[in-house]
């Protein structure tokens, strides 16, 4: 069986890039988890799309406020300086291009960086959402995605089949089996698994993977 990454390792190492006091938009899924994980000395402030900056950690089981939620309608703590505000506020600060990074989930990513991370299919996100406005707004995005589907089909691929949540935006993936970068329309690897072999990666990518480099090792605590 092939080794990877948990969701909350790829989360993890997803944090260890976040600069300090950067504004930083988690989308749905695996990406929420980043935020448990700030490196020590730094402290990025968390935005979502209901109208929050500056959120904390999410509460002890049980101490939930559920008038505090983000938008994946996970509850959430507050900290000193946290500000509320419209939907509409929410979304001038995207769109107005404030945000330092946005970290998404993915269907799918094609080497020059398309992203599609919603699908029109029955058990899909029904809608593209605030992901196509965090793609064009965000001054860096990066995703966070098992590097295979359940059924083992590659999910880096040349081109995206489903539908585009942004064009040529990608500029960083962290997979459950690797760390890649989007460069000149191409994928190019700086981190995998120790276990695994390059042939082996490749083998699961969809699209050729360039190294300029020897890959360092991906290594995250066991957690």
């Amino acid at each position: 069986m092939t080794p990877k990454l948990t969701p909350t390792q790829m989360a993890w190492r997803a944090a260890q890039d976040i600069a300090d006091g950067a504004y930083v938009n988690l989308g749905i899924g695996f990406p929420e988890m980043v935020a448990r994980f700030q490196p020590p000395g730094r402290q990025a402030i968390f935005h979502t799309e209901n109208g929050i900056l500056g959120f904390g950690e999410a509460p002890a089981a049980g101490q939930e406020d559920w008038d505090l939620i983000n938008a994946g309608k996970k509850a959430v703590t507050l900290k000193p300086g946290t500000a509320f505000f419209h939907h509409a506020d929410s979304f001038a600060m995207v769109r107005g291009g404030h945000l330092d990074v946005a970290i998404l989930g993915a269907y799918e990513v094609a080497e020059n960086g398309d992203l599609a991370n919603w699908s029109t299919g029955p058990k899909g996100v029904p809608a593209v959402g605030g992901a196509m406005d965090l793609v064009h707004g965000a001054k860096r995005v990066a995703v966070i995605t098992d590097h295979v589907t359940k059924d083992g089909k590659p999910k880096l691929l040349k081109r995206c089949n489903l539908p585009l949540t942004g064009v040529g935006c990608v500029t960083r993936i962290y997979s459950s089996l690797a760390v890649i970068d989007v460069e000149g329309g191409r994928f190019v690897l700086r981190e995998k698994l120790p276990a695994l072999s390059v042939d082996e990666l490749q083998s699961m990518t969809g699209a050729e993977l360039l190294i300029p480099a020897p890959p360092a090792d991906l290594t995250v605590p066991e957690i």
